[in-house]
C-alpha cells in the first residue's frame, strides 16, 4: 500500500492500471445511456412507435409528455445558476487538466477524462430540456395538438440518444487510448 505523504502524493496514484477505474467508466457511461434526462427509453421507444403508427392522443404519447411534465422543471437553468455552475465546472476541468497533462499527475488525468464528456452530457441535457419546455407547454395549454407536440419531444429525444451514445463511444475511447499510452509511457506508474 502507498503513502500518501501530500496532497500531491495522493494525486499521483495509480487510475489507468486498475480494474476499478475502468469498471467506473463504462459503468458510468452505461448508466448514463439507460434514460433521455430522466426519462426510460422504453417510454421513449413506446411512444416513438404510437408517432410512426399514426395513432392520435394514445396512452404512449401521453405517458411520455407526463414524465416530462415531471422531469423537465428540474432542468431548469437559471442565469445566475448557470454561471455559477459554468465556473465551477471551468475551474475543476482545468484545474485537472493542468494537474494530468501539465504535471503528468494520472489520477488527476483520469478524472479529467471521466468528467469532461459528463460536463458535455449535463449541457447536453440541459439543451434538450429548454428546448422540449416550450413544446410541452404548448401541449398543456391546448396551443398544440398533442400527437404533433409528443411527435416532436419523441424527434428531439431520439437525436440526443444517439448523440449520447455517440459521445459515451468516443469517451469511451479516448479515455481507453490516453490510458494505453499513459501505460506505455510510464510502465512503473511515474
Amino acid at each position: 500500500m502507498p503513502q500518501f505523504d501530500s496532497l500531491i502524493g495522493f494525486l499521483d496514484s495509480r487510475s489507468f492500471g486498475t480494474v476499478w477505474y475502468w469498471l467506473v467508466v463504462i459503468g458510468t457511461w452505461s448508466v448514463a445511456g439507460r434514460s433521455v434526462i430522466g426519462v426510460p427509453t422504453e417510454i421513449v421507444s413506446r411512444a416513438r412507435m404510437a408517432v410512426k403508427a399514426g395513432e392520435g392522443e394514445s396512452p404512449a404519447m401521453l405517458h411520455l409528455l407526463d414524465w416530462l411534465s415531471l422531469l423537465l422543471p428540474r432542468w431548469r437553468l437559471g442565469a445566475r445558476e448557470g454561471a455559477v455552475f459554468l465556473g465551477l465546472t471551468g475551474f475543476v476541468l482545468t484545474s485537472l487538466a493542468i494537474l494530468g497533462i501539465g504535471y503528468a499527475l494520472e489520477l488527476a488525468l483520469a478524472a479529467f477524462l471521466l468528467l469532461l464528456p459528463f460536463a458535455i452530457l449535463f449541457w447536453m441535457r440541459v439543451t434538450l430540456a429548454r428546448r422540449l419546455l416550450p413544446l410541452l407547454e404548448a401541449a398543456e395549454q391546448g396551443a398544440q395538438p398533442i400527437p404533433k407536440a409528443a411527435a416532436e419531444a419523441v424527434r428531439r429525444m431520439v437525436i440526443h440518444r444517439r448523440l449520447v451514445t455517440a459521445l459515451s463511444m468516443a469517451a469511451v475511447a479516448v479515455t481507453a487510448m490516453w490510458g494505453a499510452l499513459w501505460s506505455l509511457v510510464h510502465p512503473y506508474g511515474f
